[in-house]
């Protein structure tokens, strides 16, 4: 097949960001707007006649809002990549989690300030960061569906590094990324009441989206979920989510483990990072840990996960048919620092089993 553009719908209901949006796509290599849309009844309708690769979907809209779209094109249209463009606002945020949650691939923020110029070259680092990592058959001639097993690489060979472990585990550490507001809706949900350990997550979003998240799944879920603040003592049957725009990690003190929340410098660009986390994990709990690396782009975690392992923790990864991207767990697996490698429908049974009753 011969390889063409990545093709663009954008939507949103005001002139001016259809405007915007339309310029800094165009300043994208590779990339060709074919249609604008100021809502997403008309964005539907325009779908059939410009087979885009991926849409721009605004939230707001008359006739038909963008979580409605977003529903329709996940169930007529699930090879299209639909990208949210959100509000930095706490509404924004809970809405963004929803979207992230129904199947979108990920968001972008609005920029806060007023001026063109500064607008278009904040929205074009978000949108090229995205864009960039989307692989060479997103451009070719004939849509491919994507769903769960989009965005997939060449499957690791499993190299085992280190010994199984099998200690007890006092404690669940879980690094995820794209994907990942979808994925922990299916497996924090199954976590039981009464879950003698706490589970810390990294999930990789900005600050107010990481507070939606957790007041998301804890409508959802037996145990508590909470975003983490500093000084917070864990206790058992409650997830904490790492706050947007810090960093967090766990301490002991006198045989008491707490949350420790910072402004201590991105990792990989990350922040929170998963490794950062998962330093502190190795040096509080040793083996009585399990770790999880779940869907996301890039390799946070695996670095981490080598201290785990070493120090005798148990790690488990999401397998790659049921992840959206699949380069995380791909990187802890081909680092041999993984005990099992399962899909995500199982995962939560896997870490209730390995905790134990």
């Amino acid at each position: 097949m011969s390889s063409r553009p990545l093709r663009v719908l954008i939507v949103d209901d005001t002139v001016l960001y259809r405007k915007i949006l339309s310029e800094v796509l165009a300043e994208i290599p590779g990339v060709e707007v074919v249609g604008t849309a100021p809502n997403g009844k008309i964005a539907l309708s325009k779908v059939e006649s410009t087979h885009p690769d991926l849409i721009t979907l605004d939230f707001e809209m008359p006739e038909m809002d963008g979580l409605e779209t977003l529903l329709h094109l996940r169930q007529d249209h699930p090879h299209i990549v639909v990208i949210m463009v959100s509000a930095h606002t706490k509404e924004g945020a809970t809405i963004t989690i929803r979207a992230l949650e129904l199947g979108a691939f990920t968001f972008v923020t609005k920029p806060e300030n007023q001026f063109p110029s500064q607008s278009k070259e904040f929205l074009l680092n978000q949108l090229q960061a995205v864009i960039k990592t989307l692989p060479p058959q997103y451009r070719r001639d004939e849509p491919i569906p994507i769903g769960r097993q989009s965005f997939q690489q060449a499957v690791p060979p499993v190299v085992r590094k280190y010994p199984f472990s099998a200690g007890p585990v006092q404690i669940v550490a879980i690094g995820i990324s794209t994907g990942g507001p979808n994925a922990l809706a299916e497996v924090i949900p199954k976590i039981p009441a009464g879950f003698k350990v706490p589970i810390v997550i990294v999930q990789h979003l900005p600050a107010n989206f990481t507070n939606a998240l957790a007041e998301s799944l804890n409508q959802k879920s037996n145990v508590t979920v909470l975003e983490a603040t500093d000084g917070m003592e864990l206790q058992a049957a409650t997830v904490y989510i790492a706050p947007g725009g810090k960093q967090t990690k766990v301490v002991k003190n006198a045989n008491r483990f707490f949350l420790e929340v910072n402004n201590d410098p991105p990792e990989k660009h990350c922040q929170p990072s998963a490794d950062y986390l998962f330093r502190s994990i190795s040096k509080a709990y040793g083996q009585s840990a399990l770790g999880v690396i779940m869907t996301g782009m890039g390799n946070d975690g695996t670095l981490g996960l080598k201290l785990m392992k070493r120090a005798g923790a148990q790690v488990i990864a999401q397998d790659q048919k049921s992840c959206v991207v699949f380069g995380m767990p791909a990187e802890a697996i081909s680092a041999g620092v993984t005990d099992a490698v399962l899909p995500l429908s199982q995962i939560a049974a896997e870490i209730v089993k390995r905790v134990g009753p």
